[in-house]
């Protein structure tokens, strides 16, 4: 019969304090960058939904532009105006 060994060693029931402190501070870095990815996020959301609406009030200013002015290009440097080429005025009907 083989002789069985018994490990006396004594289990320890808990990780060290070094170790608690480095995993705790660990996972308070991951929420902490979680929290600022879902700011972000939000914040993205806003700077999306702004873009839409500026693009709706440019779509507004451009056509009372174009009823005032017809189809023309406008210079936002200078504010000219010039007549579109033949080819660009059909494209937009």
């Amino acid at each position: 019969m083989a002789k069985k060994t018994i490990d006396l060693t004594p289990k320890a029931d808990k990780i060290t304090d070094e170790q608690l402190q480095e995993l705790q501070s660990l996972i308070n870095e991951v929420n902490s960058r979680h929290l600022s990815i879902g700011q972000l996020e939000v914040q993205k959301a806003g700077m999306i939904q702004g873009i839409s609406q500026l693009q709706a009030k440019l779509r507004e200013v451009q056509e009372s532009l174009e009823e005032e002015y017809g189809k023309v290009s406008v210079n936002i440097q200078d504010g000219s105006i010039s007549e579109l080429p033949q080819d660009e005025t059909n494209k937009k009907d």
